[in-house]
């Protein structure tokens, strides 16, 4: 994710102290709304079998990079959104737009899970691990206070790469396997670090919203290699 730019604002680091708890309590209150918001459109898709089983029918084959291209231009669009506008209405509307897609996609994955035995204690299991995650790696941004905008470059290649092993496996019919997402879930973590970090370090007082997004992104992006791992135990 692309980093805001503005020279002239002060980073939500050079606030005063109540100010900056102010944003990170916006901000997090953003991510868990997201989440919310997540969970209810998804037991509306669920409600209705022709979305379920139109999302479903793209797995697999070029079908599946259509989708991955598509809510990866969604992904940008809601993006520059919530980072270049200063209208906050603005701001939510990209948040909304980027919570349905990922929703959307989000559709097979769990349809598998849940065809499983122990679908739905899997589910929570996978939950609980990626909150725990999350939090911890928060955790160790606020603690050390330290800048990850060296990450940049690192994820940027990492994510590069995994685009091409995901194209390369769709085209000649190989899967992942583990390790994939064994490597996903270590960029999905740094993602974390390093979009916690920007919210610190590059985001201004008013940008919380675009905050959470990045976020909640990472977030999501942890959650779907993590319960790709649990699925792979059946």
């Amino acid at each position: 994710m692309e980093s805001p730019e503005y020279p002239q604002m002060m980073p939500v680091s050079g606030l005063t102290d109540e100010r900056r708890a102010a944003f990170y309590r916006k901000t997090y209150t953003h991510v868990a709304l997201a989440v919310l918001l997540f969970i209810i459109t998804e037991f509306l898709f669920f409600q209705s079998p022709a979305i379920v089983n139109f999302a479903a029918s793209l797995i697999g084959g070029w079908s599946w990079l259509l989708l991955l291209g598509v809510f990866m231009f969604v992904t940008n669009y809601a993006e520059n959104l919530a980072l270049k506008s200063e209208d906050k209405n603005t701001h939510y509307i990209a948040l909304v737009i980027y919570v349905i897609a990922e929703a959307f996609i989000f559709i097979p994955m769990l349809l598998f899970a849940l065809q499983a035995i122990d679908g739905v204690q899997m589910l929570q299991q996978a939950a609980v691990m990626t909150i725990a995650l999350f939090a911890g790696l928060s955790t160790i941004v606020f603690v050390t206070k330290k800048d990850f905008s060296f990450l940049k470059s690192i994820l940027a290649i990492g994510f590069f790469v995994a685009l091409g092993l995901i194209v390369a496996g769709v085209i000649f019919g190989f899967d992942l396997g583990l390790w994939f997402s064994v490597g996903m879930v270590l960029l999905a973590g740094g993602s974390i670090l390093y979009t916690t970090s920007n919210m610190i370090h590059k985001y201004e007082e008013e940008q919380y919203v675009a905050a959470a997004l990045g976020l909640f992104a990472s977030l999501m992006l942890l959650f779907w290699y993590i319960l790709r791992i649990f699925m792979s135990r059946d």
